[in-house]
């Protein structure tokens, strides 16, 4: 760990003050309107900083994560384009790591504090980015297959019900194995914010449960786990649902007038792990006011979201630049 003299105490008074009073944008209706930049950065705090990638790079407008600890930093999830010049991640990240090491020097060389790039999962709106990071030194980009990510943070056979702990440095995440939506999720607990980072598996939108069992029985892990440790929000990657109870907005949508913020609470995720549960026989769409279960969509399901997803991209089509 970095020296005494400049080492940032993680563990009393955690978890810390943050905020995620933020406003999101949410994507330009026309051509005419200002385009936004491809990164927007809110500061939760000093050491945790959320990022969102614009619609206009990608309608997915996922949710990245950097968290800073006396001896490495960790980036959560690298988006949905591995193109610097439609997001330039990696500058971004860089740019931030020198300001936060300007702020809290290291009693080491600077060129020595680590970055570890892990993910919520494999899917490519979550990993797409790390083509950025392939050659940045001092870097460790982990794997995107189910195994190695099992390796990397040694589950060993305690997948997935096990939990393992990764540190920053002082600063110490509990991993737990969380396959359902997809057989290489994790959630991450972080200690000093208290932020439970779901990745897709509970988020404000449409939660796609690929094996249903698996799914369910993450949940009742998740929600175990929250009722054991102090959890401030349950932070997915996605918003999209519209403060509408019940209302998502169409996959493919580049424009989220009125969407909901992305946080959610500890009862918010009780309340999926309950919607859950009392859909666990019926295969299918089940809409919730502050989610939609997909419980292994069958063709027709997945037939219909994805015309939703043409129809919206039709429309939009004209009024773009």
């Amino acid at each position: 760990m970095a020296g005494s003299d400049t080492a940032v105490d993680f563990v009393t008074g955690a978890p810390g003050p943050g905020s995620l009073d933020v406003a999101w944008r949410h994507g330009v209706r026309t051509r005419w309107q200002r385009s936004e930049p491809p990164l927007q950065v809110h500061r939760y705090d000093e050491h945790t900083l959320v990022l969102r990638q614009s619609k206009a790079v990608n309608y997915e407008a996922p949710f990245v994560f950097l968290l800073f600890g006396n001896d490495r930093a960790l980036l959560l999830d690298t988006g949905a384009t591995g193109d610097p010049l439609l997001c330039p991640l990696r500058a971004t990240v860089d740019g931030l790591i020198d300001d936060w090491l300007a702020a809290h020097p290291r009693a080491d060389h600077a060129a020595d504090y680590a970055l570890v790039v892990a993910h919520t999962h494999a899917h490519g709106d979550h990993v797409a980015g790390d083509v950025q990071f392939a050659d940045r030194p001092a870097t460790t980009v982990v794997p995107k297959e189910a195994a190695a990510v099992r390796d990397f943070f040694g589950f060993g056979g305690s997948w997935p019900t096990g939990r393992v702990t990764f540190d920053l440095g002082g600063r110490v995440l509990d991993v737990l194995g969380s396959p359902g939506h997809h057989d290489s999720a994790v959630t991450f607990h972080d200690r000093w914010s208290g932020i439970l980072f779901t990745g897709d598996t509970v988020l404000p939108g449409r939660l796609y449960a690929a094996d249903f069992p698996a799914f369910l029985a993450t949940l009742d892990r998740l929600v175990e786990f929250a009722e054991a440790h102090r959890v401030t929000h349950v932070l997915g990657c996605h918003v999209e649902m519209h403060r509408r109870p019940g209302r998502d907005f169409p996959l493919g949508a580049t424009f989220q007038p009125g969407e909901r913020a992305p946080g959610m609470t500890p009862a918010q995720l009780v309340a999926v792990r309950d919607a859950a549960r009392s859909v666990a026989g019926k295969p299918g769409v089940h809409r919730f006011d502050d989610f939609v279960i997909y419980h292994e969509p069958g063709k027709r399901e997945t037939r219909r979201l994805l015309t939703r997803a043409r129809v919206r991209k039709a429309m939009a089509a004209p009024l773009r630049s």
